[in-house]
């Protein structure tokens, strides 16, 4: 079975947006410092890397399916070009209401990953800066990473605590 690192996007590779507000267009993608090395030493530490993230501004009208598909595509080519990849992409384009089984904190993502690519979900792991991302993770069955920013405080208990994706890289490293 696979070992999988899944990787919130928003607040964990590129910088988040403002509260309320989305990234619809690549000219507002920034990734974070050390995103890059982080996804190099995960795939060293054996793990595939597979990004899950709720993209609710599809829903909302903010974007279009194709404009974040872009987004994704060229997040894809500029890792490439850094010698590193994601091996997937999954993402959720619901609103809040109604209820759907893929938005994180549900496990939906996760689990249809997990059926895709034979993944272990009891020996991976979920990197995300939420408490739902936290609960997606052991919802599914997942070990948890929350990544904290300056300033943020502490909701669901993650199994591990890290100031960025380099940080949680080097801990998995470690624990390989």
């Amino acid at each position: 079975m696979v070992k999988v690192v899944f990787l919130d996007r928003d607040g964990v590779i590129n910088r988040k947006a403002p509260e309320g507000q989305y990234i619809t267009r690549w000219e507002d993608f920034e990734f974070l410092s050390g995103v890059e090395q982080a996804i190099v030493q995960l795939h060293r530490a054996g793990y595939v890397v597979i990004v899950a993230s709720n993209q609710r501004g599809v829903a909302r009208g903010f974007l279009s399916l194709a404009e974040l598909e872009e987004i994704h595509q060229r997040m894809l080519a500029h890792l490439s070009a850094a010698g590193t990849s994601i091996d997937a992409v999954y993402f959720c384009p619901h609103d809040l209401e109604p209820p759907c089984a893929c938005r994180k904190p549900a496990p939906g993502m996760l689990l249809q990953a997990a059926r895709d690519h034979g993944i272990d979900l009891s020996a991976s792991w979920i990197v995300g800066d939420s408490d739902i991302d936290v609960q997606a993770g052991k919802n599914a069955g997942c070990r948890t990473i929350r990544v904290l920013r300056q300033g943020m405080t502490v909701g669901n208990a993650a199994d591990l605590t890290v100031g960025s994706l380099l940080e949680a890289s080097e801990a998995l490293s470690k624990l390989n």
